[in-house]
């Protein structure tokens, strides 16, 4: 039997940030671009090595098996590349730190949703929000900053989605029980399985349609896009 969504036990709201409020991977892919063309005039075999897909998610592998300490550390995964790959090919490794900056700034430059704004300005009246994100966006730079209580990122936690512990912190961070948490978000994996072994209510954004692949547990609500869940939390 598929859970049944409780609005009256809500008292905040957890959100993922990535393709929940913005896609995310034409962002990655203009960020990539950035740092391509801001190293080719300086490190030019480093460039073409980084826009080389192939080679690209061969090195980030490498990196991973070479650095399992960094973790969800996206910040710190990402310099190790481009330093690696600067160092193999002979070029200046001081450029690592000014490289990133590049990258970084374009993969704050989202574009949300059109749903998503008036979705969380609608729902921050309301509940204390929380972003718990695996990624490594800024609420602030992206300029989102004034609708949430707290913004939680594996990068800076240690962990991430589906670990309950950075749940659990977007609980307190709310200064409510994990089970008057209601959770948000398009991962069906990480972000509603997750939640709903933390405690948390859960809502699944499906905005692409997709079949429910996980027949042991299911979200307490399925929409569409984020207007769809403040309907339901103005109808309950």
């Amino acid at each position: 039997m598929s859970p049944t969504l409780d609005a009256s036990r809500i008292k905040a709201i957890s959100l993922d940030l990535d393709d929940t409020l913005w896609p995310i991977w034409p962002v990655i892919a203009r960020a990539e671009l950035a740092l391509q063309d801001w190293l080719r005039p300086q490190a030019p075999r480093t460039s073409a090595l980084l826009a080389d897909i192939e080679q690209r998610q061969t090195l980030r592998r490498e990196v991973q098996q070479l650095r399992p300490e960094l973790g969800h550390d996206l910040r710190a995964l990402r310099q190790e590349v481009i330093r690696l790959a600067l160092q193999r090919h002979g070029e200046d490794t001081a450029l690592v730190a000014p490289a990133y900056e590049v990258f970084i700034a374009e993969r704050m430059r989202v574009e949300l949703y059109d749903d998503a704004r008036p979705a969380l300005a609608w729902l921050a009246q309301r509940f204390p929000l929380v972003a718990v994100s695996n990624g490594n966006a800024d609420l602030h730079r992206i300029g989102l900053g004034m609708y949430f209580r707290a913004g939680l990122s594996a990068q800076e936690f240690g962990v991430g989605k589906p670990d309950a512990r950075i749940f659990h912190a977007a609980a307190y961070a709310a200064g409510v029980a994990p089970h008057e948490v209601l959770h948000v978000g398009d991962d069906a994996a990480l972000d509603v399985l997750g939640a709903l072994k933390a405690g948390l209510q859960t809502v699944w954004v499906n905005r692409a349609g997709h079949d429910w692949e996980h027949a042991e547990h299911r979200p307490h609500a399925t929409v569409g896009h984020l207007g769809d869940l403040c309907a339901r939390l103005r109808a309950a």
